[in-house]
């Protein structure tokens, strides 16, 4: 596939590598506007990556230090990673919903080795094996942390407010809160006339909330000093109803490619997400931990192949399943227990 996609109407896309990911790329979005052009999004932190945006705004006719301004879906580094540098070389403002600038200034501000602290006693409570937890202890200990990803990404200037305009010049850019992949994801709607007069109401800017062949992940974003117990997959479901009611012409998403039909897509998403649940009870007649519902759990390989960094990824998301099934009343932790497990009512 070209680099550079022109999507008509002042929208063009780039594609810009994510470093050993089997997505492969982030498409960052560039939208004329009468002030300079605005990105959506930026990808992610690399000199590779890096790059392979300027290439793309070079084969545009631009330069990055022409860029006006950065609006963000979400704060994960393949979406929000360059934003400092594109800043540091244009002086545009950054844009990020009030959600997702809070984790980023968490990640910022925490102490070294909080954020494995967190995971570790995290992963002890869903019942983690130890052999899974100690090469935590054992970073934190080094002072590897300092390499995690997020540890300096740029606060942005602006805030996002949901659905409101966003101040582009000559462009009716609309916000609109869609929680559940990231605590402040937003998609962006394009309030204009597609340009190939394709039938519905303008163009969406999708992030990972909606993507033609992907269902993005829901885990969890909490603050360690907050014990609330969020809700990301209800959020999520939520969003994809009020996307999917939007009737957009097009989406615009930040993976794979563009597409039409969001409504038809939405109904896929909310059927996979019912038949996974159901399915999830089925395993929970007898109690389990979320680490060893995650364990059964069907992902894209067998568990016993799946990375380590990505086994902490699919007991976050099946530990928000859980959470939708206890607010639901289809299941409930087992008294007693420790680490709590989970049953089906």
């Amino acid at each position: 596939m070209t680099q550079v996609t022109e999507h008509g109407g002042g929208v063009w896309s780039l594609r810009v590598p994510i470093p050993d990911n089997p997505l492969g790329h982030t498409l960052v979005h560039v939208l004329d506007t009468d002030r300079g052009p605005v990105l959506v999004d930026t990808g992610w932190d690399d000199p590779a990556s890096w790059d392979e945006l300027t290439a793309g705004l070079d084969a545009l006719g631009l330069s990055v230090q022409e860029i006006h301004g950065v609006v963000i879906t979400h704060h994960h580094p393949d979406h929000h990673g360059l934003s400092g540098r594109v800043r540091e070389e244009s002086g545009a403002w950054i844009a990020m919903h009030a959600a997702d600038t809070a984790v980023v200034r968490r990640t910022r501000e925490a102490e070294p080795g909080t954020w494995f602290d967190y995971l570790a006693r995290k992963l002890a409570t869903v019942g983690a094996p130890e052999d899974h937890i100690a090469p935590l202890r054992a970073a934190r200990a080094s002072g590897r942390m300092r390499t995690l990803p997020g540890l300096r990404s740029a606060l942005p200037d602006r805030e996002i407010v949901p659905g409101e305009l966003l101040d582009l010049a000559g462009r009716r850019l609309r916000a609109i809160w869609t929680p559940g992949h990231t605590p402040g994801h937003v998609c962006l709607h394009l309030e204009e006339e597609h340009p190939s007069r394709l039938p519905g109401h303008g163009r969406l800017f999708s992030g990972d909330h909606l993507l033609p062949g992907i269902s993005p992940h829901i885990g969890l974003y909490e603050d360690p000093d907050d014990a609330t117990a969020a809700d990301p997959l209800g959020d999520y479901l939520d969003s994809l109803e009020r996307i999917g009611r939007l009737g957009v012409a097009e989406i615009l998403p930040a993976h794979q490619y563009a597409f039409t039909d969001a409504a038809g897509r939405v109904r896929e998403l909310l059927d996979h997400h019912e038949e996974r649940l159901a399915g999830l009870l089925g395993l929970l007649a007898v109690p389990l931990t979320p680490w060893q519902l995650a364990e059964r759990m069907e992902w894209n390989r067998p568990w016993d192949q799946i990375p380590y960094g990505s086994r902490n990824i699919a007991v976050s998301e099946a530990e928000a399943h859980l959470r939708r099934l206890v607010k639901l009343g289809r299941a409930e932790p087992v008294a007693g227990t420790d680490p709590v497990t989970y049953i089906a009512v």
